[in-house]
């Protein structure tokens, strides 16, 4: 195939694939607005719970779209079938832009939440199923790792580009931060969803333009395409051990390294070490930038030395090092044991009337600065009656801190760092999937253990992690014990039985 085409099919399969990453991802990385718009606000750490439950809910049956359209792919073809997930994923990202908060409709907001949450886990089984397959089927034999490393890098770029428009947003709303802040709490969270109906229709236009996988056209033709693949897959001795083999010595563990170095590292910094909104997403957004580039340098080295050792050298390094790297991102942030400086001290006092009342809202907020790079802001919100005998309702109190450049940049590092591991474990394995199973039953083969590995064990990872951290307060790091074992099972599965040999002739 000429290098131009293999280029269109890469983005044509590419820019489809990350707009739907950024529908799915766009929901986890609002979190903690959507615990307050659909969730009561009675108990905020029950309502990020909830939040991040559904969350994981789109996680769930991410392997239950796998089947679906696994089998529409190989029935029909890649090309309809990974349309179709990507009008599901827009339409259901956009109606969670419309939805009442849970003050107007009360439980149906939840309800409708999690509907449609599902119903973007079912398109994401789907698709990338598909797009790995499609560029797999299109690339030569000894390029595969490469040309499919650009589709790894779809899932975060997507994040990366939901993180973007969520900063964009809020501070195109109003020029004064603490009006900006609030207004996109109200209401300018649901930009992001709305705008997704745009990146989607752009999408179904270039994939409309493309082509059918030619080796699954050659089986078409030659009538040898599966009768019934879900069988193939899964009732076949021979090729269920291969499915079983990709969850547990593979994907199990590249889930939770992809997603503890990523999501969870972002929940860590947020909700743990309480770092600024903005802060704690453009650290996360630096990491990817830096870190994207190695999706391919790991694809394309995988075609010289194979798939296996990278990837699980990636689990290892996980494993050894996450406790480390989390722990430092604590003690910067750790205000408990630094000095402050009292003469800096600030306390600004805000009053707002109430309409047709004599009573106000008030806002306090505190400014304490430390001699280690830290400032920490607390901000105090109640109503203050006008009338002497009515007490104030008891405050709403929100705490964020700001880093100095230096501890800015210590934590950017961190991450890149867990975010170099993602690149290991994630860069060659669509190859390594693809490498296992044959064409007329690879797109329903490859996409349940991915989906069962990712969307199960590792986009399970931010709700059990943030779980166990409220269980076990006096240890803010036990959440990592859960990727950390998932991890180490999975190593040493891919270790002992995991082979590192590539089979040129797969696309046979």
């Amino acid at each position: 195939m000429k290098p131009t085409s293999i280029r269109s099919v890469i983005l044509a399969s590419s820019v489809g694939t990350l707009i739907e990453w950024y529908d799915f991802y766009i929901f986890g990385s609002l979190a903690t607005v959507i615990a307050n718009q659909f969730f009561p606000k009675t108990n905020p750490t029950a309502a990020l719970l909830s939040t991040l439950a559904t969350f994981a809910a789109g996680f769930i049956v991410r392997p239950f779209g796998a089947l679906v359209f696994g089998r529409l792919g190989d029935l029909i073809g890649r090309k309809y079938t990974f349309l179709l997930t990507l009008i599901i994923m827009g339409g259901s990202t956009f109606a969670i832009g419309l939805i009442p908060s849970y003050e107007k409709i009360g439980v149906f907001a939840p309800i409708i939440v999690l509907l449609l949450r599902l119903l973007q886990g079912l398109a994401l089984g789907g698709e990338y199923g598909g797009a790995a397959t499609y560029v797999a089927e299109h690339a030569p034999a000894d390029r595969r790792g490469y040309f499919t490393s650009w589709i790894q890098t779809t899932a975060t770029l997507g994040l990366f580009l939901s993180l973007g428009i969520i900063l964009i947003t809020r501070h195109s709303l109003d020029a004064d931060r603490a009006t900006s802040i609030a207004e996109f709490n109200d209401w300018g969270w649901r930009i992001p969803f709305l705008l997704s109906i745009i990146l989607v229709a752009v999408s179904i236009y270039i994939r409309l333009k493309m082509k059918e996988s030619p080796l699954f056209a050659k089986l078409k033709t030659e009538g040898k395409t599966s009768v019934n693949p879900l069988k193939e897959s899964f009732a076949h001795k021979g090729n269920l051990k291969m499915v079983l083999l990709a969850l547990f010595g593979a994907t199990m563990g590249q889930g939770v390294v992809w997603y503890t170095g990523q999501f969870y590292a972002q929940s860590f910094i947020e909700n743990v070490c309480k770092i600024d909104f903005e802060q704690s997403r453009t650290i996360l957004i630096w990491a990817i930038l830096f870190g994207t580039p190695f999706f391919v340098v790991f694809g394309k080295w995988s075609d010289k030395v194979g798939r296996k050792w990278i990837m699980m050298a990636g689990m290892l390094l996980a494993i050894i090092t996450y406790r480390p790297l989390f722990n430092k991102l604590f003690s910067i942030a750790d205000t408990n044991n630094k000095r402050e400086f009292i003469a800096r001290k600030e306390i600004n006092t805000k009053l707002v009337p109430i309409p047709n009342t004599a009573n106000s809202i008030r806002t306090v907020t505190s400014t304490r600065h430390f001699d280690e790079g830290v400032k920490l802001i607390e901000v105090k919100t109640d109503t203050l009656y006008a009338a002497p005998e009515k007490a104030t309702l008891k405050p709403d109190i929100k705490t964020s801190k700001i880093l100095n450049d230096e501890n800015y940049r210590w934590m950017i590092i961190i991450v890149f760092v867990m975010i170099l591991y993602v690149t290991m474990v994630y860069g060659p394995i669509a190859a390594f999937l693809v490498e296992l199973f044959p064409t007329k039953i690879r797109y329903t083969s490859m996409s349940l253990p991915y989906h069962i590995g990712n969307g199960v064990f590792g986009g399970l990872t931010p709700f059990i992690a943030t779980l166990l951290t409220t269980i076990y307060t006096a240890d803010k790091l036990v959440g990592l014990y859960y990727p950390m074992i998932v991890a180490g099972v999975c190593l040493l599965i891919g270790v002992l039985y995991v082979s590192n040999k590539i089979d040129p002739n797969v696309n046979n």
